[in-house]
This record gives structure tokens, C-alpha cells and sequence, in this order.
């Protein structure tokens, strides 16, 4: 009678779990997946479910981000099927609060051209360069045409360490130099072509002056990179019009509020870095252990843009969560050790001199991903840092929540970084240092904020008798 009674228990505590999958939207076909995750993880554990805490539920998943087989879409439904369980059948006071969509988008793993990975020896083949098409298909054709072509401009993009951002640009707009002239050979051009081509994209295509500037630094590279070719004076050409855009920039209480929005504590503090210390998106998420310099109070971003390095300050403020995110890592980094994980992308030169060097604790990223993964190029199992879309994610969301109405992203927050300086009185050449730009003209940007044009007249509506 017992058992019966036990059997009837399950099977309505089943009944209702799958019932829940639907208001998630889960397929009919696809819930029993959901329905093995959850038995799997009751089967893990002893204890009754309603005792469960938010810190067996990261560290079950934890444990299930160190199966190397696991993709992408399978811990996500993972996540998911947990959400499913706590939240609407259990009913545990906490899962409501729990960043389940943050567990997802930390665990997302970096695809093959991620400018973190992306990174290959010179020895570029001539079908390579098939892997940095545009998407087109007729830029893809054209690569297919002209294989040589493009294997020489990847070699000396790598010869010179240019970014993978810079690569896949370049081999882009080449492929589209080439396809305006009839898929004509570039070794037959002339200058003129190239005055031709970048005329078309002002006039005909439209594009920002940036773009322009782009398209013409990559094609001239290749002719005097790759050809030995020297254009001094390529010819008239339309310019397309350069707009004068003054950066986003957020008050000191709007950053607050935008902090204060966001709930997990990972994205919480990468964004107050981006904040305190005037970072770039991806030299947030590359931070290493041996980046952080606590005694010096300060931090140190690697191989920025340009393949410049600079120091910036360490915000007292966020030492504490630094060190307990650090903590986290070690802790992380001991148990991957253990199950004979632990290795982290490094350079590849580096990585020949030093081959233990992947698993040293140093090395680990700050911001690590919740599971490890199979490196796309060097197959080999990795722990790479987060995907930086899930704080890009955050930032926009945490920005509508705090009744923000300008436009906010990860770079707003850089930009109001070197506002503030400069509100607060230090020196143009300092905040430049501190932002590592090459030229100050670049940092001038921000010295709208000192002069404020127009902010001291008062409209002359305000003269009227009548209100608003």
C-alpha cells in the first residue's frame, strides 16, 4: 500500500513537470530530455529537493561543465530543465532570484574565429582563407578563385600580428575590391581602380567615412605588403562624409543605477570594471590572474588594440569582490586539475616555450566559462574565459530596468570612465594613457564635457508667462 501510494506521489510530481515544460514552450518530442536532466540531477543528490540551495545547483553544474562532450545546446537545456524543477514544481523560495539565463550565457562556448582563438602559426595554406569569408557567398567564390591571393594577405596580416578582427576586415574587403572589378586579378589594377572602387562606396553604397578609410587600408596594404606595390597618390576619389558623433556618456548616478540593475555578481563586477577602469569589452573578459596587481593597486590590460599594453587603476572599492572572484576561480581551477582538466588558451609561441604554462593558476582567466570546451582549432579541452555577448546582454537590459534613456552599451561605460576624469580635473594626457590611445587628438573627444557649449544659455521658452 505504501509503494503504491509512493508510485502515485512520483507519478504526479512527473505529470506536473512536464505540464510546466509547456508553459516554457518546450516541444512534445523534446521533453523527455527535460524530464532525464531533472531525474539526473535527483539521482545525484540524497537529500529531499525542497533543502536544495543555490550552491548545490552551481555546483552540480559546475560538475556537468567539466564533461567534455557536453555541447553548447545540451547544458543550456540543462539549465533550463533545473529552472523548470526548482522554480515551478519545488517551488524553492530562492529560484525565482537565481540568474539561470546568466548560468546559460557564461557556459556559450567561443566559436572558431573569436579573436581569442583565432590566432593561427604563419604557415597559412591557400584554402584557409575560405574561413574568413563575410558570409557572402560570391565573397566566398571569389576566395575560391583566387586561393593564392588571399593565403599572402593572411600571411603578412599574421607576420605583423594584426588582430583577428583586423584579418577577417581586410580579407572581407578585398574580396569586394575584386568582385567590383569583374573578379579581374589584383596584380592588373591600377591606382585608379582603387579610386573607382572607393568612389562606388561613398556615392553608390553610402557608407560612413570609417568604412571608406577601411576599404582603403585594406586594399592598399595588400599592394604594398603583398605586391610590393606603392601608391603614393591613388587619384581623386569622393570622400563620404565623416558625421561628428559625440560619444554616450552616463552620469555618476545613472551608473549606479545601471550597477544596481544587474544581479548576477560575475557581470555586475566585469561591468563595474568597464567602468572604474575605462576597459574594453574583450579586455575585460581576456583579464588573466597575473593581469591584477593588488599591491600596486592596479591592473594591467595586455595586447589592447594597436598590440600596446598600459596600466590603469585597480578601484579600491572593488578589491573585496575581485579577491572572492579570484577565490572562485582557484577553487574552480583545483577541481578541473583534479579531474586531469585545467589547461587555458595561451599564445602560441608562449605555449611552445612553456608547455606547462597552460595550467598554471596564473594564467586562468579572471571571468572564466562555466564549462570547458573543445578548442575549435587545436582540439584541444579547454576552459575558455566567458562570451562576451552575455555581458553585452546585461548591460542593455540593466539599462532598461534602471529607466535609462540613452542609448547604453559596454562602451558608454568606457566613455563615461574618461568624462569623469576629466570632470574631476586630471589632464588630457593622463586620461589618454589611461584609455591607451594613440593619439590625444582621439582622447579630445571627451573634452566636450569642459567646454559645454549652449548648456549655460537658457532657452527662451523660459522667458514665456506660460508653462509647459
Amino acid at each position: 500500500m505504501l509503494d503504491q501510494n509512493r508510485d502515485k506521489k512520483v507519478s504526479r510530481f512527473w505529470e506536473k513537470y512536464i505540464d510546466k515544460t509547456k508553459c516554457y514552450g518546450v516541444k512534445p518530442d523534446v521533453v523527455r530530455w527535460y524530464v532525464k536532466h531533472a531525474e539526473r540531477y535527483i539521482k545525484a543528490h540524497d537529500s529531499r529537493l525542497s533543502i536544495h540551495t543555490v550552491q548545490d545547483i552551481d555546483k552540480y553544474l559546475q560538475e556537468k561543465g567539466r564533461n567534455t562532450r557536453l555541447k553548447d545546446w545540451q547544458f543550456c537545456q540543462i539549465v533550463d530543465a533545473l529552472r523548470i524543477l526548482f522554480t515551478d514544481v519545488v517551488r524553492s523560495p530562492w529560484s525565482s532570484n537565481y540568474p539561470w539565463d546568466d548560468r546559460k550565457s557564461q557556459a556559450v562556448s567561443l566559436p572558431e574565429s573569436h579573436p581569442t582563438i583565432a590566432r593561427q602559426p604563419l604557415e597559412v595554406t591557400s584554402d584557409s582563407s575560405a574561413d574568413h569569408s563575410a558570409g557572402d557567398a560570391s565573397l566566398a567564390s571569389i576566395q575560391s578563385l583566387f586561393p593564392e591571393v588571399f593565403a599572402s594577405l593572411i600571411r603578412q596580416i599574421r607576420v605583423k600580428n594584426y588582430s583577428i578582427r583586423t584579418e577577417q576586415s581586410y580579407v572581407a574587403w578585398l574580396g569586394r575590391y575584386i568582385l567590383f572589378h569583374k573578379q579581374q586579378h589584383p596584380e592588373k589594377l591600377a591606382a585608379m581602380d582603387i579610386a573607382d572602387f572607393l568612389t562606388h562606396l561613398a556615392v553608390n553604397r553610402m557608407v560612413a567615412s570609417s568604412t571608406q578609410r577601411q576599404a582603403l587600408n585594406a586594399v592598399v596594404f595588400y599592394y604594398k605588403h603583398v605586391l610590393q606595390k606603392s601608391f603614393d597618390d591613388i587619384g581623386d576619389f569622393t570622400f563620404a562624409k565623416k558625421p561628428r558623433r559625440l560619444p554616450v556618456v552616463l552620469s555618476s548616478d545613472e551608473v549606479e543605477r545601471l550597477l544596481h540593475e544587474i544581479n548576477d555578481p560575475v557581470y555586475r563586477l566585469m561591468a563595474g570594471l568597464l567602468y572604474g577602469c575605462g576597459m574594453r569589452l574583450m579586455e575585460c573578459v581576456r583579464l588573466r590572474i597575473f593581469d591584477i596587481d593588488f599591491d600596486y593597486n592596479q591592473i594591467m590590460i595586455r595586447d589592447a588594440k594597436g598590440n600596446k599594453d598600459r596600466v590603469t587603476p585597480l578601484p579600491r572599492k572593488l578589491i573585496t569582490t575581485i579577491r572572492d572572484q579570484l577565490e572562485h576561480v582557484r577553487k574552480m581551477h583545483d577541481e578541473d586539475i583534479a579531474n586531469g582538466l585545467g589547461e587555458v588558451f595561451i599564445p602560441v609561441a608562449l605555449g611552445r616555450k612553456y608547455p606547462n604554462a597552460a595550467r598554471e593558476i596564473v594564467w586562468q582567466y579572471v571571468f572564466p566559462s562555466q564549462r570547458v570546451s573543445v578548442d575549435p582549432r587545436s582540439n584541444k579541452i579547454r576552459r575558455h574565459h566567458i562570451h562576451e555577448n552575455g555581458l553585452q546582454r546585461k548591460v542593455k537590459k540593466a539599462a532598461l530596468k534602471a529607466h535609462i534613456t540613452k542609448k547604453v552599451n559596454c562602451h558608454a561605460l568606457r566613455h563615461s570612465f574618461a568624462t569623469h576624469l576629466l570632470e574631476s580635473g586630471y589632464d588630457i594626457r593622463t586620461v589618454q594613457e589611461l584609455l591607451g590611445h594613440s593619439d590625444v587628438s582621439t582622447t579630445m573627444i571627451y573634452t566636450h564635457v569642459l567646454n559645454k557649449p549652449g548648456i549655460a544659455v537658457n532657452s527662451p521658452f523660459d522667458n514665456l508667462g506660460t508653462s509647459g
